[in-house]
C-alpha cells in the first residue's frame, strides 16, 4: 500500500492567539500586526516569542533552541538579514540564538546552491 506522509506544520497563528488570550491579554495589541499575517514566517515567530515570553531562563532558552527546525526560505532570509544588517555570524548567531556553526554550514550551503 502506497500511502502519503503528510508534513503537518503547526498553527502558530492559533496557538500564539490562545496564549495571549489566556495568560497574556496586555500584550495583544504588541501581537496583533503580526498575527494579521497569512503566514508567520521563523522569523515572525520568534519575534512573537520574545515579545509574550521576554523574561526567559537560560535552561529554557537552551531547551527551545534544540527544538526549532528551519526550512530553506527561512535560512535564506535570515542570511539576507545578515547581508542586510552587515553583521558577522557571531553577531547574527547572538541575535538569533542560533550556533555560528549553523550560520557558517547554511552559508557554505546556500551560497554553493546559488553558483
Amino acid at each position: 500500500m502506497d500511502r502519503k506522509v503528510q508534513k503537518l506544520t503547526p498553527d502558530y497563528k492559533l496557538i500564539f492567539t490562545d496564549i495571549i488570550n489566556e495568560k497574556f491579554p496586555e500584550k495583544k495589541e504588541l501581537c496583533k500586526a503580526i498575527l494579521a499575517k497569512e503566514n508567520l514566517s521563523v522569523l515572525e515567530i520568534i519575534r512573537l516569542n520574545k515579545i509574550i515570553f521576554n523574561d526567559s531562563c537560560q535552561i529554557t532558552d537552551r531547551f527551545n533552541q534544540s527544538q526549532r527546525s528551519y526550512q530553506k526560505s527561512d535560512i535564506l532570509k535570515i542570511l539576507d538579514y545578515q547581508k542586510k544588517n552587515q553583521l558577522n555570524n557571531t553577531r547574527l548567531s547572538s541575535q538569533f540564538k542560533i550556533s555560528r556553526n549553523t550560520i557558517a554550514r547554511w552559508k557554505r550551503i546556500f551560497q554553493s546552491d546559488k553558483t
